[in-house]
């Protein structure tokens, strides 16, 4: 999929295929950014117009859970989903795939500025909700920050670079009559100048939860805090795998209740909001050598045949 995705760039941009090689242009370093920004750009052009958009109602997984796609926004379907997250965005495969995602109308995958918001189901048991209102935010936070430290030291050890939790975003909020729980947190990836905003949705279910995750930089909380009502009102159980349809005893239980949902899972995906972080802020000028790379190899190729 992902050289088919470049190759069909390849046919929507012959004058970047022309001066792919900057080395021979003589540019600055800023032009060289510019270059590989608007080359980078294309090539998101060219591929968001191969993807499918819905604006109606879904379903998600298999009778699991619908979603009325909410005014303002446009969803993309799983394999589209999973080919941005892990061709375009860079992730490794997910052990939980995706049910899709979510974008602004007006934005999209070809939208550097903006942000997607990944669908993913959470198979790993009903979560009790009895510890929500016994909850200190303050002291979870500070619980985060030392986590999060600690996480950093192996992720460099490991070769990923650093993170570091600045605070929320938004405090945690949970809705005792929906199960559902969102709040946001404010991450520093790398010592960069621009934190990147993690904008976590949880729906409780019967033996598992929906999870949604908005990724963008921190400037996009007021636009997605404007919309979380919407969104979070357009996600409902199917029948039959809703909270109340929980059967004590017969169905599993998950070994953490609401604290541990926001402290112990956050850290857990740590690594994938790196990789989509950095993506967001830097990354699109390594995919565009990459791109340039193989322009390159390419014309070599054909040339041998000349």
């Amino acid at each position: 999929m992902r050289y088919l995705l470049l190759f069909l760039f390849l046919g929507t941009a012959p004058a970047l295929w022309a001066s792919a090689e900057t080395d021979s242009l003589n540019l600055s370093e800023a032009e060289q950014d510019a270059f590989y920004l608007a080359l980078y750009q294309a090539y998101l052009d060219s591929v968001a117009q191969t993807i499918d958009y819905r604006t109606d109602t879904v379903l998600l997984g298999e009778d699991l859970a619908i979603l009325k796609v909410p005014a303002g926004f446009k969803y993309v379907g799983p394999a589209d989903a999973e080919m941005i997250l892990t061709d375009i965005w860079g992730n490794p495969p997910s052990s939980e795939p995706s049910l899709g995602m979510l974008f602004p109308l007006e934005g999209g995958l070809n939208d550097l500025g903006g942000y997607g918001i990944n669908i993913t189901y959470a198979d790993e048991g009903h979560v009790a909700d009895d510890d929500a209102k016994d909850i200190d935010y303050d002291e979870l936070l500070e619980s985060l920050i030392e986590d999060t430290a600690a996480e950093s030291e192996y992720r460099e050890e490991q070769g990923y670079g650093t993170v570091r939790m600045v605070g929320w975003g938004s405090p945690p909020f949970y809705d005792e009559a929906t199960k559902k729980l969102h709040w946001a947190m404010e991450l520093n990836f790398d010592d960069m100048e621009t934190n990147t905003l993690n904008y976590s949705i949880r729906v409780l279910g019967r033996e598992g939860y929906l999870v949604l995750n908005a990724i963008g930089e921190m400037e996009l909380l007021p636009e997605i805090k404007e919309n979380i009502n919407g969104i979070l009102a357009g996600v409902e159980f199917e029948p039959g795998q809703r909270y109340a349809d929980y059967r004590p005893g017969v169905d599993r239980l998950a070994a953490y209740g609401i604290g541990g949902l926001i402290a112990g899972k956050v850290l857990l995906k740590t690594g994938l909001l790196a990789s989509i972080g950095i993506f967001l802020l830097k990354a699109w000028k390594l995919v565009a050598l990459a791109v340039v790379g193989l322009f390159a190899g390419i014309r070599k190729f054909m040339g041998r045949g000349e």
